[in-house]
């Protein structure tokens, strides 16, 4: 058995990482701590573990080892390396971006720039990733329409140009290249755009924009007006380009913007890096939770991770919340208006986008977990304690206080259970009651099921207001089963949800999928309730047809409409099958009513 209190003697009071491992000896978990022995000590304190995933990492914990660092700060990146080495159990897990493509300036002679899915640790520079190819494309394509590059990947040392190993290639004749291989440029004016381009994907654009505008008028007063023309039409490339990247105000500067959407499951976090007003980088990360952690234990990590990804220098960092984390050289910003706030605003947008596209993906090939997100956030929305799997909604249907009906449609995991709707014809109540009827309706629905012992609702919906909804709830407490499930009245005006005992009705938001759900059930309970109620009218027509036959009361009438199913085929049926229904002289009364007579002077005589 596992001794915490022995291990927890052996942990400093010092910032650090700590590593769980189980009983096979694998690491399981990895956390970081601003006090290793508070936050190692913290698990064991059952009051603090607040849900059983916590409760299943620490049943297996047999042994803790931990690294002791100087700030938070460090055992914050030592964390985020340390999980993405290990990739222990019940650590968050990281979609990894091993597929988005970087921008790379080769480390060599006169030195390339393309883009690529590999990174290859030659000293190169690569810029990135960036999450949208068009975008990565597009820089390439304003780079490349406004420096000439070479795009061979010849040798081009100084030995082999002065030996004259080389000769232009199209790319020359087409000026899209200077000839660096024939010496036709030197290295220090490409080396010089190279600089420039560096500026220009490190969000530096206005830098390389002023220095254009400065070369143009020099150039015009030395009347070389080609060479104007040149740097003038670059000018514009780079100017065009700046205006469709810049979003905020160009006098911010160098921060990093994050932001977090989360549900049970998953998190999504939201990176856009700002230089110079321009956003130059940005992407959404999925985690995938262990632990139930925090959206701000999360912010944390995908901070950690982002910034460590991108070589991140930032000195502010723009979050949606406080976070926790000191540290002299990092500034958390939790901006109200302004510049920044938009920017926020931007990230949550890209973030909120980001995970409604994901989950719908997801939900799509997996109708379930869909499911499971409406049942829980119906449970959040009425306040309930319970999945309402399994829902029923009442709505009574009568015209002019005739012919009531009382119908129950059924919804099974969010979908229509048509199996189990059911109608009641109401039998206590005489005139127009809605109360009444709706009163009688609950309680035979529920002593029916409560007799046959048949698993109760979790949510009973009532069409109607304050009235209809204590009219329910009378029935409910007469069963004893008010206290078993939520009961709730929606009003159809203004789509009121009405709670017992509760003065004031609660609205939800008109494009919530819980009322959508709440909508379609009352909904389909009217349709039934009005289907019902138009059956049994047309039927009470037919019957009082059947009354008008000497010696048939209501009750011959019935029975023959309840075994015949329709007026038509009564006409059709001969004596003896109505015999089996009634006595032979209201048979013969019947069918003497249905069969036409001869006019005077006709024959009945069949020839």
């Amino acid at each position: 058995m596992f001794d915490y209190r022995e291990a927890l003697k052996k942990i400093p009071h010092k910032p650090g990482v700590y590593q769980y491992w189980d009983a096979e000896n694998q690491l399981i978990y990895i956390g970081k701590a601003k006090d290793l022995r508070n936050r190692v000590s913290s698990y064991f304190v059952k009051d603090l573990q607040q849900n059983s995933k916590t409760r299943m990492l620490v049943s297996k914990i047999r042994n803790i080892t931990f690294t002791i660092v100087d700030t938070e700060v460090d055992a914050w990146l030592l964390e985020n390396s340390l999980i993405k080495k290990h990739k222990p159990k019940y650590n968050i897990d990281l979609k990894d971006d091993k597929t988005y493509p970087w921008i790379v300036i080769k480390k060599e002679n006169y030195p390339r720039i393309y883009w690529t899915r590999n990174i290859i640790r030659d000293g190169s520079k690569y810029l990135g990733p960036y999450p949208s190819v068009s975008m990565m494309h597009t820089i390439l394509g304003v780079i490349r329409e406004t420096y000439p590059l070479r795009t061979c990947n010849l040798a081009l040392t100084p030995q082999n140009i002065n030996a004259g190993k080389f000769k232009v290639c199209l790319e020359y004749q087409l000026g899209n290249c200077k000839g660096p291989c024939q010496n036709f440029q030197t290295e220090e004016d490409y080396n010089n755009s190279i600089e420039e381009i560096q500026d220009i994907l490190g969000g530096k654009i206005g830098n390389v924009v002023r220095k254009l505008k400065t070369d143009i008028e020099a150039a015009a007063m030395d009347m070389d007006f080609e060479q104007a023309h040149r740097l003038k039409r670059k000018y514009d490339l780079l100017e065009n380009y700046q205006h469709k990247s810049t979003v905020v105000n160009s006098s911010i500067t160098d921060v990093d913007v994050f932001s977090i959407a989360s549900d049970e499951k998953y998190a999504f976090v939201n990176y856009l890096k700002v230089m110079n007003g321009t956003i130059i980088q940005t992407q959404t990360l999925e985690m995938k939770k262990r632990l139930e952690e925090s959206d701000e234990e999360l912010l944390t990590i995908a901070i950690s991770e982002f910034r460590v990804r991108y070589n991140s220098k930032s000195r502010e960092i723009i979050v949606p919340f406080d976070i926790e984390l000191d540290d002299e050289k990092i500034k958390f910003t939790v901006p109200k208006l302004g510049e920044k706030k938009k920017l926020l605003d931007l990230s949550q947008k890209n973030v909120h986008f980001f995970r409604r596209d994901k989950m719908e993906q997801y939900e799509k090939l997996n109708p379930d977990v869909r499911t499971d997100r409406l049942l829980t956030q119906m449970m959040k929305d009425l306040r309930m304690n319970q999945l309402p799997r399994h829902i029923e909604c009442f709505d009574n249907s009568n015209f002019q206080g005739k012919h009531p009906v009382s119908a129950i449609v059924v919804f099974k995991d969010a979908k229509p259970s048509k199996k189990d709707y059911r109608f009641f014809n109401v039998k206590t109540v005489e005139g127009p009651n809605d109360f009444a009827t709706m009163e009688e309706a609950v309680h035979r629905r529920y002593r029916r099921m409560l007799d046959e012992g048949t698993e109760l609702p979790q949510l009973v919906i009532i069409d109607g207001g304050k009235g209809q909804l204590s009219a329910a709830l009378k029935s409910l407490r007469l069963l004893g089963i008010d206290k078993q499930l939520t009961v709730i009245g929606i009003a159809k005006r203004l789509e009121e949800l009405f709670y017992p005992g509760d003065q004031y009705p609660m609205y939800l938001d008109k494009k919530s999928e819980t009322l959508k759900i709440i909508q379609q059930l009352r909904d389909e309970a009217h349709r039934f309730g009005i289907t019902a109620h138009r059956k049994k009218r047309d039927k009470s027509t037919l019957a009082t047809e059947l009354e008008l036959v000497p010696g048939v009361g209501r009750l011959s009438a019935e029975k023959l409409l309840k075994y015949f199913k329709s007026v038509k085929k009564i006409r059709e049926t001969t004596v003896e099958e109505l015999q089996e229904v009634v006595n032979l002289k209201q048979a013969q009364a019947v069918k003497n009513y249905f069969t036409p007579q001869p006019s005077e002077g006709e024959s009945s005589t069949e020839i």
